[in-house]
């Protein structure tokens, strides 16, 4: 068996490798590849495996992508993609083997994090990663879905935005069945237009990069895959609706990108907003559109207050609360020197890295928001393995967490919660991004 890296030459077999793994046909060609998930692959970053017989019967892909840490910091991430191997290959170390060959290039390109999403959660822990971000699903029955005015904004004598505080289709910020897709008023000084898809792929391009360089846990969408449409919807050119929120100057700020079905259900791909604000405003909006009987939010994040919002508690129901990314540390002293740090504090931090061979024993310094990590021989505060690191690294969760779940060892009392305290981040990381 000979694991190699691939070429722009071996595009055609990768693709047709991957496909048959996943036990699925090729979809019908794009002219220019548009559309396509494997346009925006990066063929100098693949990974074949050929038997001796020059078969492929393993591939494993990796994207140049941003991740922003706490603290607003970005930083270059390895996103690795299209592993799978040929049902009549597997269990023989195939994957074993191409998982290690890439960490190895990763780590030759001077790379010290790669993320993924995991097609199934047993597979990538042996490989060092841990879910770092989660990511649930909200659906709302539309004749529920009325927003309540915030108390403390009621308290002060806000207008409700319509005659019973919520969205009722009319001119005050929902959709009116109208045909003029014109911009209606929003209740927080800015408006809502309406566009297709089509006609605001640069808007959609822009809003989601001032998003991501603030919101811990999201990577960054290149311009190529915009430009190849590479993804899902709305980086795909499939048809939907997008609801685009402008402040008070006209400024684009958030969007939501949504369509209907036959069966009258609203599915909104992915909400982005750069506050809280935008967000409710491109909510009421869809909770306002006429002839849907649900709407269906497929990326909300944790602790997300829109369901207490709805004037209904019960009206929100939260399904497919699911892991995310999941992220692997290649370097841990550069990883955790990386990110922003919001608590001053010291932790002696024993990790073990069983797939690559590694155990290394760091002494981490947190002050004014910036870390050193150094080599010490001090008794460790915690034990933990490579993946449990990557599972907190992001703040998603807390260390003490996984102390109680018996995958993390504190050495003496106080150890887990300061370690609860040192890797939260600013909020909840999350992300969206499907490669």
């Amino acid at each position: 068996m000979e694991i190699r890296s691939t070429t722009d030459e071996d595009l055609e077999v990768f693709v047709d490798t991957a496909y048959a793994a996943f036990a699925r046909f090729p979809e019908t060609p794009v002219e220019g590849g548009g559309g396509l998930w494997w346009s925006a692959l990066e063929m100098d970053r693949g990974v074949l495996a050929v038997t001796a017989q020059g078969r492929p019967v393993g591939t494993a892909a990796a994207y140049s992508f941003e991740l922003t840490l706490p603290g607003e910091v970005l930083v270059p991430a390895a996103g690795v993609t299209a592993v799978g191997v040929l049902p009549s290959h597997r269990r023989r170390g195939v994957l074993t083997s191409m998982m290690r060959h890439q960490l190895a290039e990763l780590r030759a390109r001077g790379e010290f994090l790669s993320v993924l999403l995991a097609s199934e959660a047993t597979i990538y822990g042996r490989f060092g990663y841990g879910p770092a971000t989660s990511t649930a699903r909200l659906t709302v029955a539309r004749h529920q879905g009325a927003l309540a005015v915030p108390r403390a904004r009621a308290a002060a004598g806000a207008p409700a935005g319509g005659p019973d505080g919520g969205p009722d289709g009319g001119p005050d910020g929902g959709p009116d069945g109208g045909s003029d897709g014109g911009p209606d008023g929003g209740s927080d000084g800015g408006s809502v237009e309406l566009l297709r898809r089509s006609a605001c792929g640069e808007v959609l391009e822009e809003v989601y990069d001032r998003y991501r360089r603030t919101q811990p846990g999201a990577l960054g969408r290149p311009h190529r895959w915009w430009a190849l449409g590479a993804g899902q919807p709305p980086v795909s050119p499939a048809p939907r609706f997008v609801a685009v929120h402008r402040d008070a100057d006209g400024v684009p700020d958030g969007y939501a990108s949504y369509s209907v079905d036959e069966a009258r259900t609203l599915t909104v791909d992915e909400t982005i907003a750069t506050d809280d604000a935008v967000f409710t405003a491109l909510a009421r909006f869809v909770l306002g559109h006429d002839l849907v009987s649900q709407v269906v939010f497929k990326h909300v994040p944790p602790g997300h207050p829109l369901r207490w919002q709805l004037t209904d508690f019960r009206a929100g129901t939260v399904s497919n609360d699911t892991d995310w990314l999941w992220v692997r540390l290649l370097d841990v002293p550069r990883a955790l020197t990386a990110r922003g740090w919001f608590t001053d504090g010291e932790l002696v931090l024993d990790v073990r890295d069983p797939f690559l061979g590694e155990h290394g024993r760091h002494l981490l310094s947190v002050r004014d928001g910036k870390a050193d990590c150094v080599p010490t021989d001090r008794e460790p505060d915690l034990s933990l393995d490579v993946r449990d690191l990557g599972s907190v690294y992001l703040g998603g969760t807390a260390p003490s967490t996984l102390v109680r779940a018996g995958h993390v060892r504190a050495h003496r009392p106080g150890a887990a919660a300061l370690a609860d305290a040192l890797f939260g981040a600013e909020r909840p990381p999350h992300c969206l991004h499907w490669f």
